[in-house]
């Protein structure tokens, strides 16, 4: 099993301390960043563009996590990558060829993962599961922050662990929409070793603290396995 990473969604951050944030979080051992791009097509949601990728690029050593909620992966995939994307999933959804979309991502240099929606089946994923590198469950509906989790998606990750171990995959499973401390157990014992987790960090008085405790909770549930 990888090492279980808690991964810090800006999209919950004060914008105005964004590098100051970012630099405690590093310093706390976070080796992650995930970054939400919305078109306010594919979601409801305008947010971030390459530059601010590409300026936080140079603020920061970590892992950057892009996650393209946008309805033309395919264009801007490579602008990211490009802006110092490390790795970058795009919407089973909004794929029109996914398998191709995930080589050109691994093409242009970067990990390729693939997200599915609430209502998505994992089954979708069955054809692509050994070309891409992670596979991101949204446990909420993508669009905005602060959502309430949505218990079924501990099923689909149970689903995917049970194929990617009969399959003797290698892919990393990731989580992202209403973790906390209370739930984030379900989903390390499901399966997840990648965790995303917003207004549970900076929505708090005590960012780094909040990370560290999900970090602890999440390393304590990978004790006791599904």
């Amino acid at each position: 099993m990888s090492q279980i990473e808690i991964l810090p969604s800006i999209l919950a951050a004060d914008f105005s301390r964004l590098g100051e944030q970012i630099r405690l979080l590093e310093d706390a051992g976070c080796r992650m960043l995930h970054i939400d791009v919305m078109d306010g097509h594919f979601v409801p949601n305008l947010t971030v563009g390459p530059p601010l990728v590409e300026s936080l690029r140079k603020a920061t050593k970590l892992r950057f996590d892009v996650h393209l909620m946008i309805e033309d992966p395919d264009t801007y995939a490579p602008i990211f990558i490009q802006a110092g994307a490390d790795q970058v999933s795009v919407h089973q959804e909004a794929c029109r060829h996914l398998d191709r979309t995930l080589h050109m991502i691994r093409s242009e240099g970067a990990k390729a993962g693939v997200v599915i929606n609430p209502a998505t089946p994992v089954s979708t994923l069955d054809e692509v599961l050994d070309i891409a590198e992670y596979v991101l469950v949204m446990s909420v509906n993508p669009g905005f922050g602060g959502q309430e989790f949505i218990p079924n998606s501990v099923h689909k990750v149970a689903q995917l662990a049970r194929r990617k171990k009969e399959r003797g995959l290698q892919f990393a499973i990731e989580i992202d929409g209403g973790i906390t401390n209370e739930n984030v157990g379900d989903a390390i014992r499901a399966g997840v070793e990648w965790v995303v987790a917003g207004s549970s960090i900076f929505h708090t008085v005590n960012p780094l603290a909040a990370f560290r405790q999900l970090r602890e909770t999440a390393r304590e549930a990978t004790l006791v396995r599904v």
